[in-house]
């Protein structure tokens, strides 16, 4: 059988200053074989990225630059909106600027894609990042709404889950992982390694801007399981983070709080949206949802009054409220500061 070539577009977010990490990535992806088109969209970063993309000599970058930070969710549509209307790409690779493909990454995919019967626009790949261990569970066999779905949770929380969750421990303590699979369902993913056809995005649209940034990703890709598309998690595509996320080095202690101790813009973001896209997408039950939701404000009152952070508190509170009535948007940094 001949091997099918494919028109590939990259899409790449960055902002403030990360050259050091986008320039890998840059370099990494223009070698694959099938790019046809690499688009960076800069978020009012603080040097030029267009004439440090200039200096890499390639035709098929493309910079779009934002005088303002659009965040992810911005930024993401910005470059969707590129590659629809100013490309001959069939294909899109969305990439976060710290994400470094491994050489085979993009090969894997497009091998994977004609074998999934589906049409184009009910599938969409998406590439292993292995430093997240929840996805490294779903590949190696876990369901992956264990992670990501839970119903009636509320901020993670969900009472009924706990000595479900406790017994997935236990067995994990005795009983060795499967294998790694071919491909695995995920009912939504992080912008960084999706996979999709021009034709998905004509049936689910561009990003939400409103989101600004965390849980926009969520969002946007759920679009795709509600339209009745599979997002498949392929292990054998791999990305390296090249930069740790945020809060991914934060150590959980007892009677401590991410949401509490690492309060910023970020949190505040992270909280509004993912408050906002739960509760649309995730409520079956509506007792247990508010009773979940009950608990975890109770208990993140009683950690705010143990570690001095009530203020936080108070500021963690708006933020709910304001995902809960739908206030999205960027909003006035007192809200967070």
């Amino acid at each position: 059988m001949a091997k099918i070539t494919y028109n590939i577009c990259v899409l790449i977010v960055t902002y403030s200053n990360r050259w050091q990490f986008l320039e890998q990535v840059l370099k990494g992806v223009t070698a694959l074989e099938n790019v046809t088109d690499v688009i960076v969209v800069d978020n009012a970063s603080t040097y030029s990225v267009a004439q440090n993309c200039a200096l890499l000599q390639d035709a098929r970058i493309k910079v779009i630059t934002n005088t303002e930070n659009l965040g992810s969710a911005g930024g993401y549509k910005a470059g969707l909106e590129y590659f629809m209307k100013q490309t001959e790409a069939n294909f899109v690779w969305l990439l976060d600027d710290d994400n470094l493909p491994v050489p085979e990454a993009l090969e894997k995919l497009t091998e994977i894609w004609p074998t999934i019967p589906a049409a184009d626009h009910q599938k969409a790949l998406f590439s292993l990042r292995p430093d997240r261990r929840q996805h490294v569970r779903v590949a190696q066999g876990e369901d992956a709404n264990r992670f990501f779905l839970v119903r009636n949770s509320f901020m993670g929380f969900n009472l009924f889950r706990i000595p479900v969750n406790q017994y997935y421990k236990l067995r994990e303590k005795f009983i060795k992982p499967g294998p790694v699979r071919e491909k695995a369902p995920m009912p939504y993913a992080p912008y960084g390694g999706m996979f999709f056809h021009k034709e998905l995005v004509n049936l689910i649209g561009y990003p939400e801007a409103e989101f600004f940034v965390y849980a926009d990703d969520s969002e946007y890709t759920y679009r795709m399981t509600e339209k009745g598309a599979t997002i498949w998690l392929i292990p054998s595509s791999q990305i390296t983070d090249i930069d740790k996320s945020y809060g991914i080095k934060y150590v959980k202690k007892v009677w401590r709080s991410i949401y509490l101790d690492l309060w910023n813009f970020r949190t505040y973001y992270q909280v509004r949206n993912s408050v906002y896209f739960y509760d649309r997408v995730n409520v079956s039950n509506s007792v247990i949802y508010g009773l979940n939701k009950w608990l975890f404000l109770k208990g993140q009152w009683i950690i705010s009054k143990l570690t001095g952070k009530e203020e936080n508190y108070k500021k963690l509170l708006i933020a709910i409220k304001d995902g809960l009535s739908a206030k999205l948007g960027m909003v006035n940094p007192e809200k967070y500061s």
